[in-house]
């Protein structure tokens, strides 16, 4: 397996408020988490920042305790990111300053043939393979649910005014209900997770030939055309090749 990370800060943010973990390849658990922090001075990096160590923290706490069943796996994912949401409201209702803060979260366990994702807001988690790029996660957006529902087309959605209202995000509230499942992950697929500041750059079909057209640098290739096509948010890339 071949790990590849990056984030940049794009062109048009002050700071970066997206923050990931990565596992290394001799870790006992394959884990890899990405957050995209939203709300006020420093808030979403605090949010983002938080979210990612309370998960990683919990899952690396707790792995080795559970049965590696595919039920107690998602249900494990699940526990983190509750714990997380939990941490992370406390700390916004704590602070005056960081009261609107939250965060986007997907968690991603790889274990025997198999992704296991936990999955919060507009963050992405993608999978190639066999030549076709198919989208895993689903947006927890407004723009989402009006295409769900056929109001809009997804071509609309790109350009949509208000495409980055989300429904649901970690820390906003005391609860959260991640969707969690598992697919496969066979020899040759190619995971790609990644804040919105590279999916509103970049169309899926872009992303894909990207990926393809750079095989020694595809996370800096990624994050360089979405700075080429305005940068206007932080970018965040994670690669799981499966080679």
């Amino acid at each position: 397996m071949r790990i590849l990370a990056l984030s940049d800060i794009g062109k048009a943010r002050d700071m970066n408020q997206d923050s990931f973990f990565i596992s290394q390849l001799e870790d006992e658990v394959k884990l890899y988490i990405l957050a995209d922090g939203m709300g006020g001075y420093k808030g979403g990096e605090i949010a983002s920042k938080l979210a990612v160590n309370c998960a990683k923290n919990y899952i690396c706490n707790n792995f080795s305790k559970i049965p590696k069943e595919k039920e107690f796996i998602l249900s494990l994912i699940k526990s983190s990111i509750e714990y997380a949401n939990m941490i992370v409201h406390e700390k916004s209702s704590e602070v005056e300053e960081l009261h609107d803060m939250g965060t986007t979260l997907d968690v991603v366990i790889i274990y025997n043939n198999k992704v296991f994702i936990g999955h919060v807001g507009d963050s992405r988690v993608y999978r190639i393979r066999k030549n076709f790029i198919r989208k895993l996660t689903t947006d927890h957006s407004y723009v989402e649910k009006l295409v769900k529902d056929g109001s809009i087309t997804k071509e609309e959605a790109y350009n949509h005014p208000n495409k980055n209202m989300l429904l649901k995000a970690l820390g906003c509230n005391n609860l959260v209900q991640p969707d969690v499942f598992y697919k496969g992950f066979l020899k040759g697929d190619i995971l790609l997770m990644c804040s919105d500041g590279l999916t509103n750059m970049l169309k899926e079909n872009e992303i894909y030939n990207i990926l393809l057209n750079n095989p020694e640098k595809p996370e800096r290739a990624l994050i360089n055309e979405a700075n080429n096509k305005g940068g206007l948010d932080n970018i965040t890339v994670i690669i799981v090749d499966n080679v």
